[in-house]
């Protein structure tokens, strides 16, 4: 097909397919209400930008350290935007002086009083497989998120923080920041998901192995080599304001692509490639008739500016 009859083809689907254009007003004045910003505690939501929320761990007397609130308010705020239509992408980052410290040990004081009221080894293991699933679940609500979700870590990222960034899509650090699995300073196994993910961000199993073996910590040069993180900045104003230019560029997208490209990449991680093209497959016989991909190729193939689309 040339590209005469292409562009023909476009414009007389665009009679029925297109929808009423919108400005880029009406995408702001909606984007910039969001809903339920003050229902944490323990958590920050802000809309920096249209279709960008930032959501900031908010412990920082506690140097943002994990406890049972908080990890129940981080899996009802990522289920939350992950049906919020007025977000397409997400910033994550901690308040005051570090990213997390990791666990709050109180919490460990909290469950072991709770574990008092049992004399059997059945009922206590059903208390400590029911915490840790809901634990698990917090650190995964990221990446069960459907939109592109972005760390933002300074200084230390411990334990439970360096669990929370192995879930999320892109990782920017600061030249101050470290990484460290410490569960294993605790006398424990890490069980919320590093142990799983973190040998398949940075390809190294030896090197993995080493981190969660020993508790050492990984500073911000090496996690930039071993594939850990994609960029590290001087300071934290610049990677914030590198991390804001990034998601907005990302919101100005089609929430279409970005979403079933997040889903494409995560489900090809943990199938082989003949499977991951049957599933990108299914999913793209429906997704290509969408109005984006045609908004999207007319203003290629016209030399247009970039459409602007409409929620998903």
């Amino acid at each position: 097909m040339n590209h005469k009859v292409f562009l023909n083809s476009f414009l007389k689907m665009s009679q029925n397919l297109f929808l009423r254009p919108i400005s880029f007003r009406e995408l702001s004045s909606a984007a910039m209400q969001p809903k339920n910003l003050s229902k944490f505690q323990t958590l920050s939501l802000t809309v920096p930008k249209p279709f960008v929320y930032h959501v900031e761990l908010n412990r920082p007397e506690k140097l943002n350290s994990f406890n049972h609130e908080m990890f129940n308010e981080i899996t009802d705020c990522f289920k939350t935007l992950h049906k919020d239509e007025d977000c397409r992408v997400i910033l994550l980052s901690g308040a005051g002086r570090l990213f997390s410290a990791g666990l709050d040990l109180t919490s460990v004081a909290m469950v072991q009083e709770k574990l008092a009221d049992y004399d059997d080894v059945a009922r206590k293991c059903k208390v400590f497989r029911e915490l840790i699933i809901a634990y698990q679940d917090a650190i995964s609500a990221p990446e069960k998120c459907a939109k592109p979700v972005i760390s933002l870590v300074h200084n230390g990222c411990i334990g439970a923080g360096t669990d929370l960034i192995t879930s999320v899509d892109i990782r920017y650090c600061t030249e101050d920041a470290y990484f460290q699995v410490k569960e294993v300073e605790l006398g424990m196994a890490a069980d919320i998901g590093v142990l799983q993910r973190l040998p398949r961000i940075i390809g190294n199993t030896s090197l993995a192995n080493e981190l969660c073996l020993t508790g050492r910590k990984i500073g911000a040069k090496e996690s930039l080599e071993a594939g850990l993180v994609s960029k590290v900045f001087k300071d934290k104003e610049s990677m914030m304001a590198s991390g804001l230019e990034l998601a907005e560029s990302l919101s100005l997208k089609s929430p279409v692509a970005v979403q079933m490209t997040k889903r494409s990449i995560l489900y090809s991680r943990d199938h082989g490639v003949e499977a991951g093209l049957q599933h990108i497959a299914d999913w793209n016989q429906v997704m290509l008739q969408s109005e984006d991909f045609m908004n999207a190729a007319m203003a290629l193939a016209t030399k247009s500016p970039p459409p602007t689309f409409s929620k998903l």
